[in-house]
Order: C-alpha cells, then sequence, then structure tokens
C-alpha cells in the first residue's frame, strides 16, 4: 500500500480546510459564504455518512461483505459527525439565549 504526501490528490488529507469558503472578499482577498450554507453544506455531509454506516452495516447484517473493519470505521465517522453537529447547534442555542437575555 503506497503512502500519498499531505495534500495530494487521494491522500488522507482534506483538500480544503472546514474554515474555507467559496466566495471572494473584497479586503483580504479570502473567500466568505453565507453561515446557512455552511451549516446546511455540513447537514448534508453528516447525513450522507450516516446512510454510508447504515448501509455498510446492512450489508455486513446480510452477509454480503466480510470487512468488519470498513464497516466499524464508517459507523465511527458517522458518530463523530453528529457529535459534532450536536455540538454547532448546542453552540448555536446558547448564542440565541445570549441574544435573547441581552437588555436593550
Amino acid at each position: 500500500m503506497a503512502l500519498n504526501q499531505i495534500g495530494t490528490p487521494g491522500s488522507l488529507a482534506p483538500t480544503r480546510s472546514i474554515f474555507e469558503t467559496n466566495g471572494e472578499s473584497k479586503t483580504t482577498g479570502k473567500v466568505s459564504v453565507p453561515f446557512a450554507d455552511y451549516l446546511k453544506q455540513a447537514l448534508e455531509t453528516t447525513n450522507s455518512l450516516l446512510n454510508e454506516a447504515d448501509y455498510l452495516a446492512d450489508q455486513f447484517a446480510a452477509g454480503q461483505t466480510d470487512n468488519i473493519h470498513q464497516v466499524l470505521i464508517a459507523a465511527e465517522k458517522a458518530d463523530i459527525a453528529l457529535q459534532f453537529t450536536l455540538q454547532i447547534r448546542n453552540k448555536i442555542l446558547d448564542a440565541y439565549n445570549e441574544i435573547m437575555r441581552m437588555q436593550v
């Protein structure tokens, strides 16, 4: 099995940081995207990981695959993504509650 350098296509490292966005900013030259779009993309990614884990678990239970490592890795990825999504939701709710407590 060949090991790829970090950042090369096909490597394990992500090709794009989660903090990078799609639109170009005028002042810094960095990219910006609305938070709603970023959140929607994160939810879609989490959903696809959960669906993949369910599919692989079903395949394993039906005896169509015997690669338990792949099933467990998919399940862990889905679990971590779900935990991350729940933490983001909790932080959003905390921020909302803090704003609602502000006196105008």
